[in-house]
């Protein structure tokens, strides 16, 4: 994979699982353009799938959609520690597992908590392979638990954590 290809897939991605404001919709094209440039079939496809989705629900509907799904769903926000709240200690724990992840690599969090999903892409995908691919692989076990619980609420987004888990596969054969 080329270096260059699995920051912009990660940035992609990050992209949309963000808010759906008007900066948002205004930059769909491009967003468009470069996933479908992404060289891996399988992974340009699923980006192009959810971005078609998207643009077809529309700006309205899809904004209540979104918040509806990854701002009032306990089940399925994009805060990787909320979803296996048995133990709060443990929760802390991973918590703070994820902001030594930014600070370690130089970066913090001002705006999100740490685990947020789209925050950690970006973080990966502003790092090298070998790095991208340790932030990816503390990630990996809460984005395959949010993707089991994408799939029983059947969104079309189950295909963006797809993308992540394939793209953090390539990173782990590619440095190992």
């Amino acid at each position: 994979m080329a270096a260059q290809e699995y920051k912009d897939t990660l940035s992609l991605v990050a992209y949309l699982f963000g808010y759906p404001d008007e900066e948002w919709w205004s930059h769909l094209t491009e967003v468009r353009r470069i996933a479908a440039e992404i060289t891996v079939k399988q992974k340009r496809e699923e980006l192009l799938e959810v971005i078609d989705y998207i643009e077809d629900m529309g700006q309205k509907e899809y904004e209540e959609f979104y918040v509806r799904i990854f701002e009032f769903s306990s089940n399925t926000n994009l805060y990787l520690t909320m979803h296996d709240r048995t133990d709060f200690g443990k929760q802390s724990g991973e918590m703070l597992t994820f902001k030594r992840l930014f600070l370690d690599n130089g970066f913090d969090t001002d705006k999100e908590l740490p685990d947020y999903l789209p925050a950690i892409l970006e973080l990966a995908a502003a790092l090298s392979q070998k790095r991208a691919h340790s932030v990816l692989a503390v990630a990996a076990p809460k984005v395959e638990l949010l993707r089991s619980r994408f799939t029983e609420a059947k969104l079309a987004h189950t295909f963006l954590l797809d993308v992540i888990l394939m793209t953090a596969e390539e990173l782990e054969s590619e440095t190992a």
